[in-house]
């Protein structure tokens, strides 16, 4: 009796030393896949400002639409108004 026991422990801490080593291992690939998905994430900031500033030459250039730039420069002359009331409060 005495050894089905200790054969049962042993068991139970082999099952507990998988799970460990298992837990460790799913920890390292979530931190890699949320390491993956922050530079994914950087990407796409940077492609939409791309986009942005070849939509803004696109329109100051020679067939460009100067409705849409003028629009554009509007919005970026009202964010620095907003800026600029920011800073003096």
């Amino acid at each position: 009796m005495l050894e089905d026991v200790r054969k049962q422990i042993e068991k139970l801490i082999a099952r507990y030393e998988a799970a460990k080593a298992e837990n460790d291992r799913l920890r390292t690939e979530l931190h890699a896949c949320k390491e993956t998905g922050e530079a994914y994430r950087r990407q796409i900031l940077e492609l939409e400002s791309t986009i942005e500033t070849l939509k803004l030459t696109e329109a100051f250039t020679a067939g460009g639409d100067h409705r849409a730039a003028k629009e554009k420069m509007d919005r970026l002359i009202r964010e620095i108004d907003k800026c600029i009331s920011c800073l003096e409060s």
